[in-house]
């Protein structure tokens, strides 16, 4: 079964808010690579639930005001709509 889920996050806008904090440096503070950072920014890699909350630490936000979880309506075959 696909995932029907997109999470979304504000970590570059925060980033840029905190004196242009780099994803160097935030990974490191997070305990994370440059590389993971930069995946987690551009959506491809969904963070473990430990660095989603070490990563709004960083920022003092509560994890919603850094990640937003959204779930997509599912195509229904019955209906013939379609997402």
């Amino acid at each position: 079964m696909s995932s029907s889920a997109e999470i979304r996050n504000n970590i570059r806008r925060l980033r840029f808010e905190h004196a242009e904090m780099t994803q160097q440096a935030l990974a490191e503070r997070v305990g994370v690579t440059r590389q993971t950072v930069n995946a987690i920014e551009l959506g491809k890699y969904s963070p473990s639930l430990e660095v989603a909350f070490r990563i709004a630490a960083v920022f003092a936000k509560p994890l919603e005001d850094v990640f937003q979880y959204r779930e997509r309506p599912r195509a229904r075959a019955d209906s013939g709509w379609v997402d």
